[in-house]
């Protein structure tokens, strides 16, 4: 079969790309082409092909599941995180605050 353009780089490569770029936190056009992972923007391009695919996650459901069948799984140290769940009578509206003279908080991202 012939290929119209380029042919796609491998996924293995490409999802080691995207683990590199997203644990030593460089910028994707940083990505060393001499790893072999493909460039920064098909590392970039395929990360979101593949969220918008939802393969996260399953990928992730997958990976708890032979953890699980493994006995490898240690919840002891887990924590769960409140502000990463929805507030719903969480505090005043944000017209209500600002009537009140308060100010919004500083971002945190």
């Amino acid at each position: 079969m012939r290929h119209s353009g380029r042919k796609r780089h491998p996924d293995r490569l490409v999802f080691q790309g995207i683990l590199f770029v997203l644990h030593t936190g460089i910028a994707w056009e940083h990505l060393p082409q001499e790893l072999g992972f493909g460039s920064g923007v098909t590392c970039w391009r395929r990360l979101a092909e593949w969220t918008e695919a939802g393969v996260w996650p399953r990928l992730h459901h997958v990976h708890l599941a032979k953890l699980r069948g493994a006995n490898a799984l240690d919840f002891s140290r887990a924590a769960v995180d409140g502000s990463h769940v929805r507030a719903l009578k969480g505090g005043p509206r944000r017209d209500e605050a600002l009537l009140n003279g308060a100010e919004p908080a500083a971002s945190t991202t």
